[in-house]
């Protein structure tokens, strides 16, 4: 199990749980001999390129979180260094929830989740957002990706952590499907002339 994963979520009232329930040796065992896992591998960065969406948590000042789903072409969250990620922050409802919890609170999360493969990331951090840096936003900008572009949003990783498959459903997004079914649909159609080609008896 990874080390700074622990050292983040399990806080003294989650210890304390899991001493209730009979777990907490378990997994100070875990904690005490698994990897750090405080960076981006090639693993999780090859994982995040195919990305189409995420979702990104932060606490607002009155300590609720927020969960935002994020959403844009594949490659939009990109690994800028084995500790930062990065996004643009495209226009949308205005209503800058996000900006404003950063604002007051820079403790982020990102969970990113891979339905077609069955595989979740979560990653722990902190997140800032940047405003009048057009190198860095042309950086992070996706090739002929026509949304507008308000902002940089960047997340400094402090810990991973990749969880088991069980219970996640396989889902198939629709740019899939449609290859998926495209062969099939080609041999229908190749069918159908066929069928129009062939003479009446």
């Amino acid at each position: 199990m990874p080390r700074k994963f622990g050292e983040i979520a399990f806080t003294p009232e989650v210890k304390a749980a899991q001493e209730q329930r009979g777990s907490r040796q378990t997994y100070e065992r875990y904690i005490a001999n698994g990897p750090s896992n405080d960076a981006i591998t090639p693993k999780i960065e090859e994982f995040i390129a195919q990305l189409n969406g995420f979702y990104l948590g932060t606490v607002s000042s009155n300590g609720y979180p927020y969960i935002q789903f994020r959403g844009g072409p594949p490659g939009f969250l990109k690994v800028l260094d084995e500790k930062t990620l990065g996004f643009t922050d495209f226009t949308g409802n205005v209503q800058y929830i996000t900006v404003g919890n950063l604002s007051g609170n820079n403790k982020a999360f990102l969970f990113l989740m891979d339905y077609r493969h069955r595989k979740r990331i979560k990653i722990w951090g902190t997140a800032e957002y940047v405003e009048d840096n057009p190198a860095l936003i042309e950086r992070l900008r996706v090739p002929d990706y026509p949304a507008a572009i308000e902002r940089a949003i960047l997340f400094h990783v402090e810990a991973t952590s990749e969880n088991c498959q069980e219970h996640i459903p396989i889902r198939y997004s629709e740019t899939e499907v449609e290859a998926m079914i495209a062969p099939l649909q080609a041999r229908i159609a190749e069918l159908e002339q066929q069928l129009s080609d062939k003479p009446e008896a």
